[in-house]
């Protein structure tokens, strides 16, 4: 058996093969998917490939995935040696194929191809939502370099803000640009309806996103990006496991207060974004005992940003 470590570069991937304790070159294979296939064609049924994890390298896992026996993407934050490493290229495929030989590559979870194409159609619409918001951003930004008060409406390219923008005096070269920002916003709306179609029939033929919806503050495109994120909810053995994945867990810093740990997810923020939702009038609570201010609770002790985070966490 084999252990074959991959590289993985945007046009190419150095690959070396670990055997009995030695490591042997196997030369530079070009990123295309028929070129990548006729190298995995000529490994073993029973030889083993890893790859670091990129933004291909699911891809790149599908394709050689027939040919070996397994393939596993290794943890780039926590393969210290690759992330810090000085000096890129075949480095990397060596100590992935040394640490696998020993046990201690620390893999990711692979999802299935319904879950990476519902997670490619919410990172879609999120970018949308994005870009349309940086628009009005840019809308606004106009507006106050000529000393034009923020919009009185709460949405500013509504149709009673698109009134009130007719009504601002603006030099001629402005009011074309606003005019086109319209314009791409416009455009832009029309790309997430036809997204947003897709995600509801993705909803509707969903049981799991269903029962996540009947969550106060889920709705269903809270639960479409969770469903997205965490896959397949067996694989945690435990609550806390998942509230870690999607870092909602406290930890200390060295100024002695304990806040969630960083992680940078847009998971996270969808969680948070449903536990501040539940607390909205009209709706019911779904932790009284920390949302409330009561004497006992955590919103009086902590705060509301730390209830929401305790809120967001009981959630998951």
């Amino acid at each position: 058996m084999l252990i074959i470590g991959l590289d993985i570069h945007r046009a190419f991937a150095e690959a070396v093969a670990w055997e009995e304790g030695r490591l042997r070159r196997l030369g530079r294979v070009d990123m295309r998917r028929d070129l990548l296939a006729a190298f995995a064609a000529k490994l073993s049924p029973n030889d083993v490939g890893v790859i670091e994890a990129t933004g291909n390298a699911t891809s790149a896992a599908a394709v050689v995935a027939p040919h070996v026996k397994k393939v596993g993407i290794a943890n780039p934050k926590q393969v210290f040696i690759v992330a810090y490493a000085k000096i890129k290229t075949t480095i990397d495929a060596d100590v992935l194929a040394q640490l696998y030989a020993s046990g201690f590559l620390p893999e990711v979870w692979i999802a299935d191809e319904p879950t990476q194409a519902l997670r490619r159609q919410v990172t879609r619409r999120n970018q949308i939502v994005r870009q349309r918001s940086r628009l009005k951003s840019v809308i606004q930004s106009i507006l106050h370099s000529h000393l034009i008060p923020s919009c009185p409406h709460a949405d500013l390219c509504g149709a009673k803000g698109r009134t009130w923008l007719i009504e601002q005096v603006v030099p001629q070269d402005e009011r074309l640009a606003i005019d086109g920002h319209l314009r791409e916003f416009d455009r832009l709306g029309e790309d997430l309806q036809v997204i947003e179609r897709d995600l509801v029939r993705s909803a509707l033929e969903d049981e799991g996103v269903k029962r996540l919806m009947t969550i106060p503050g889920v709705d269903i495109t809270v639960a479409l990006a969770m469903k997205a994120a965490i896959g397949d909810v067996s694989r945690f053995d435990d609550p806390q496991k998942l509230v870690t994945y999607l870092g909602l867990n406290p930890s200390v810093r060295q100024s002695g207060q304990v806040r969630p740990t960083m992680g940078g997810s847009p998971s996270r923020a969808v969680v948070m974004r449903a536990a501040c939702s539940s607390r909205r009038p009209g709706r019911p609570l779904v932790l009284p005992d920390r949302c409330e201010p009561s004497p006992c609770g955590v919103r009086a002790r902590r705060g509301q940003h730390v209830a929401a985070v305790a809120t967001a966490r009981k959630l998951c």
